[in-house]
């Protein structure tokens, strides 16, 4: 793909807009730069970033930034029906996301993973084990550094392993894995995909070029994504917890089986796992399918799964008041998410839920809210829906902001009670992201006892 001369515009100017910018300065692109966020907000960083010499401007947040335009690139949060991407599909200008404009010009095997939930725990921990087997790996995507920032790099990685969100498939056509992930898909991001078919077709694409000689691993646990494997191309492999698998992992008692092409079987103990929750248990399963197929033995396998313990802010220990135990889930944004977080413990739950709704049907949680959860405190803009989908399921109280809410929820708890934060929504109404809500979450905690 020769970028020389081309005109190509670049909509959001956060860290992908940024490293899609300095990419496409390094290949000699003339770079159109428009954002929300007036000019002043991000005028220096781009200075600072782009190579002597780079050809930029700022572009009005509209259409007119489109003028001459040979390629757009939206940032990921940035809707399908936005009125500038509207535009240039209708003026037939390319689309592509970060994603696939970075692997256009990828010269690393690729391991990619999608889901709902599960995708950062399931990423981060193959590129653990994929170093504690002597490999050199880019670990990225949509957690940590863009895929666009190492391929402007030496690219000197044996692997490079991406989370990918549906926001990056959306504009993806040649994107092409030579191992893909779909983990457990629910349904979240409707606002953005209009519903959810939509969005599960958008997850599915990450199968759309593979191979033969690629490999699919799916969650036989998800109905629709197990019934992907008749239609695929690449060899598949299944993981699931609820019964045996012809080809991939499975649950047996205090054992996870690995049964390979072959027919063989490998055996790996429950007990190496130190993270909570069955739904972990899945996810171990998809990233030691994944780690085996990029080549890593059991033994080095085993070893870094006992060594792993989570990504912070995904159901994370966050300290112990008086007997009531504080757990973060700040990134547990969608529904499913709260489902796997509340499923991961046994002792009385008080629930925190709330923040920006995602058009989240909070209705399903009933059920599991009168098994499991004591108390309900709904906090933030979505807490007057969120109650009034969820009716008396549990007592409730509602609280305008996260703190008022641990505050009510510290109230409310007794010992031996777990205070859990799983919003199932976007943090956006009170922070910039769920990392932040997070760590606010965790300081508020540790004041508790003052």
């Amino acid at each position: 793909m020769d970028l020389q001369d081309k005109k190509v515009a670049v909509i959001g100017v956060g860290k992908t807009g940024l490293a899609t910018a300095r990419f496409l300065a390094n290949r000699g692109a003339r770079i159109v730069l428009t954002d929300v966020k007036p000019e002043a907000a991000w005028q220096e960083s781009v200075a600072a970033l782009l190579p002597p010499g780079a050809q930029w401007s700022a572009g009005p947040y509209g259409t007119e930034c489109l003028a001459g335009v040979d390629l757009v690139v939206p940032s990921p949060g940035i809707y399908p029906t936005h009125p500038i991407l509207t535009a240039a599909q209708e003026r037939g200008i390319p689309i592509l996301s970060e994603l696939e404009l970075a692997y256009r010009f990828l010269q690393t095997p690729l391991v990619a993973i999608t889901g709902t939930n599960g995708k950062t725990t399931v990423t981060t921990l193959i590129g653990e084990i994929l170093r504690a087997a002597g490999k050199e790996v880019f670990v990225g995507g949509n957690i940590g550094a863009p895929l666009i920032g190492y391929t402007d790099g030496p690219q000197e990685a044996d692997w490079a392993v991406v989370e990918v969100s549906s926001f990056q498939l959306q504009w993806a056509e040649s994107f092409h894995p030579h191992i893909a992930l779909l983990l457990h898909v629910t349904s979240d991001h409707v606002d953005y995909h209009g519903s959810f078919a939509a969005y599960r077709a958008v997850k599915e694409r990450i199968f759309a070029r593979q191979d033969a000689s690629d490999l699919a691993i799916l969650n036989a646990d998800d109905a629709g994504t197990a019934a992907l494997a008749d239609r695929l191309t690449a060899q598949r492999a299944l993981f699931c917890s609820t019964g045996p698998v012809a080809r991939g992992m499975y649950l047996s008692g205090a054992q996870l089986i690995h049964v390979l092409p072959s027919g063989e079987r490998e055996e790996y103990p429950r007990e190496m796992i130190g993270i909570p929750g069955l739904h972990n248990v899945e996810n171990v399963m998809a990233a030691i399918l994944a780690a085996r197929g990029c080549g890593c033995d059991p033994a080095t396998i085993r070893r870094a799964v006992e060594g792993f313990r989570g990504i912070a802010h995904r159901i994370e220990y966050a300290g112990e008041q008086n007997g009531v135990a504080f757990y973060d889930d700040s990134k547990g944004t969608n529904v499913g998410a709260v489902v796997r977080a509340i499923e991961s413990f046994s002792r009385p739950i008080v629930l925190l839920l709330g923040g920006r709704d995602k058009e989240g049907d909070f209705a399903t949680l009933v059920p599991l809210i009168r098994e499991r959860v004591r108390q309900v405190v709904l906090f933030g803009e979505a807490r007057e829906k969120i109650h009034a989908l969820i009716g008396d399921a549990a007592a409730t109280t509602l609280a305008p902001t996260l703190q008022e809410a641990v505050a009510a929820a510290w109230g409310l708890a007794r010992p031996g009670d777990i205070v859990l934060l799983s919003p199932g929504c976007a943090s956006f109404d009170e922070f910039t992201d769920y990392k932040a809500r997070g760590r606010a979450f965790r300081e508020w905690v540790g004041q508790l006892s003052s």
